[in-house]
């Protein structure tokens, strides 16, 4: 039974007990007040300390052939520090430059927490906001930043963007051949594996290394050794033919998608696409190029296809109209080239008002932290549309740990705070990036395609 005049004597003591503590330091020198907070306040009410960034560097490597920008951020908390992925395989060395001798300096002693503010601090810091080696310099910082803030919150980044809307990451990989047969082929040997999106391509984006003809601007000894040739006429037409085999030998149920890279003109790639509205693709991706945005009135006027877009998009404000305005429907954007997490999920909240769905690039030129990056937006989103899948080598995987992984179509991250993958530098150093990248691609008579 309860003893009333007991519990009146113990709760005098513990009282008692109080007022000595302040005096007789037993609470290794707080205040009565501090003591009595120290023992009723819960430890998820107290909040986290303030830490600060002690470093930023970039981190270079190639494991897989194609250039590699990590930025590592260490901060004041002994052992705790953020990866995020900086990528711009074509100019990687003025990343490198851009953070080892800018935002090193601009962010040493900055409170870690404050994403938001850095993120804009650094976007308008230089003035000028477009570039895309300033604009990956950033997403590898913000990318850092969100996953010290997982780790500092003991919980996957994706918790700390809204949870999970989806128990793994559907994707699509790529089929090819140099002939609509063999793209087939490859289609039913991927569908095996457990994907149900499979990009299609008949020899490389536009057909390129499909044909032996021998263009003219050789002969001419005109244009670099390694500079590519495109049929144009020849690819525009093998494009229908494909999805009409493809279709055929594999059935309605599996999604095709197939991208144009932007390299024919606007009025071929309306016609083109009107000629693939029987055959369903899930999206046709880039049919134009950043500086032939308003022919997307057009198209849309033309066709019912639904379109991807926005991989060459360089700042986060020229996705506004085109969203907006409804002009396509995938969101095809390469995270490290908008600025990081922080502004791609500005970019995907927008597009679920408009019914825009995601389409990150992933490409083997983005690291496995930037796989992850990508990984944990698509796991939270609701507006989800699909991913695009990778496979990384043993290299790879000696020198980033916890890579994301792939089971029968689907992307899973590992369940760790943070993004989840970390590097090994002493094994990154062993692979150093190179300045080549050939992105050269003409017509018969030399005249450069973009891009």
């Amino acid at each position: 039974m309860n003893n009333p005049e007991l519990s009146r004597r113990n709760t005098l003591k513990l009282l008692g007990l109080g007022s000595s503590a302040g005096a007789l330091n037993l609470f290794g020198g707080l205040s009565t007040a501090e003591a009595r907070e120290q023992r009723s306040t819960p430890q998820y009410a107290k909040g986290l300390a303030p830490v600060k960034i002690k470093s930023v560097k970039a981190i270079a490597t190639a494991p897989q052939g194609s250039n590699l920008i990590v930025v590592k951020v260490e901060t004041t908390e002994p052992g705790l520090y953020g990866l995020g992925c900086a990528t711009f395989t074509q100019r990687a060395v003025a990343v490198v430059t851009a953070i080892n001798a800018y935002l090193n300096d601009f962010c040493v002693g900055k409170d870690v927490d404050n994403i938001e503010d850095m993120w804009n601090g650094v976007y308008v810091s230089s003035y000028w906001r477009n570039g895309p080696v300033l604009n990956n310099a950033l997403s590898g910082l913000d990318q850092a930043l969100w996953d010290i803030k997982g780790k500092r919150a003991n919980m996957p980044v994706y918790q700390l963007l809204g949870g999970k809307s989806r128990f793994a990451i559907p994707c699509y990989t790529h089929a090819n051949g140099n002939t609509p047969e063999a793209v087939a082929e490859d289609v039913k040997k991927i569908m095996e594996r457990g994907f149900r999106h499979i990009r299609i391509q008949q020899g490389g984006y536009g057909a390129v290394g499909a044909t032996a003809d021998k263009p003219d601007f050789k002969a001419a000894n005109f244009g670099g050794e390694t500079d590519n040739y495109m049929n144009v006429p020849l690819y525009l037409k093998s494009v229908p033919k494909m999805f009409e085999v493809v279709r055929k030998a594999c059935g309605d149920e599996i999604e095709l998608l197939h991208d144009i890279h932007e390299r024919v003109q606007p009025m071929e790639a309306i016609n083109m696409i009107k000629k693939l509205e029987d055959y369903r693709p899930f999206f046709i991706e880039d049919p134009f190029s950043p500086e032939n945005m308003e022919w997307f009135q057009q198209l849309r006027q033309s066709t019912t296809v639904p379109i991807a877009m926005g991989e060459l998009f360089n700042n986060i404000n020229e996705f506004k109209e085109p969203m907006v305005n409804r002009l396509f429907d995938f969101i095809r954007c390469h995270v490290s080239q908008i600025g990081g997490i922080t502004p791609a999920m500005k970019i995907a909240r927008l597009g679920e008002f408009f019914n825009v769905r995601t389409a990150w690039h992933g490409p083997g030129d983005v690291s496995p932290v930037g796989h992850s990056a990508h990984a944990h937006i698509d796991l939270a989103i609701w507006n989800f549309g699909i991913q695009e899948a990778v496979s990384f080598s043993d290299k790879m995987q000696e020198v980033f740990s916890g890579c994301p992984t792939m089971n029968k179509g689907y992307m899973s991250v590992n369940e760790v705070p943070g993004l989840g993958v970390d590097i090994n530098e002493k094994e990154a150093a062993k692979y150093p990036i190179g300045t080549k990248s050939n992105w050269q691609v003409r017509k018969m008579d030399g005249t450069l395609i973009r891009p």
